[in-house]
């Protein structure tokens, strides 16, 4: 069974993460600019990549594949590995597939065009316990759906 690659700098489920992937006798690769701290496990792996840019996504998008699950919220990134075959989770708990990530990267440039002509745009919604709980979920299903993939 593959890794589950977290795209940790500003992840706010990490501890799920290493809750969900304990108890199912998942590795994690913990990718992130700076340090983080992370729990003594021989399991858990944390890379640190400098502060180029898009040096987490671009060590993460090199290495994931189809027995493989990416948690992150840059839709950019989300694309790369969906093209990989690894399943994508955002922190909330949303999926993203072959299905959604046209129209949630056709949404995030233009949210980006807008604010680069000077339009005032709200920024992401607040994150909740809700949230958390939907990605518990979520990730939980991810890797029943993963190990369903690479089961013969």
């Amino acid at each position: 069974m593959g890794l589950i690659y977290v795209d940790a700098d500003a992840c706010p489920v990490k501890a799920e993460i290493y809750k969900v992937a304990e108890r199912h006798a998942m590795r994690v690769q913990v990718v992130a600019n700076s340090f983080i701290q992370t729990p003594r496990a021989d399991w858990i792996a944390l890379t640190q990549v400098g502060d180029a840019l898009d040096a987490a996504d671009d060590w993460i998008a090199e290495r994931a594949g189809p027995a493989d699950i990416v948690i992150t919220a840059d839709i950019p990134l989300a694309g790369r590995c969906v093209k990989t075959g690894a399943i994508v989770l955002a922190p909330n708990g949303r999926l993203f597939d072959e299905n959604s990530i046209g129209l949630a990267l056709a949404t995030r440039n233009l949210m980006t065009d807008l604010r680069a002509a000077g339009e005032q745009t709200r920024g992401p919604k607040p994150f909740t316990p809700r949230d958390r709980s939907t990605f518990l979920s979520a990730l939980h299903e991810a890797i029943l759906r993963l190990k369903r993939r690479v089961s013969p």
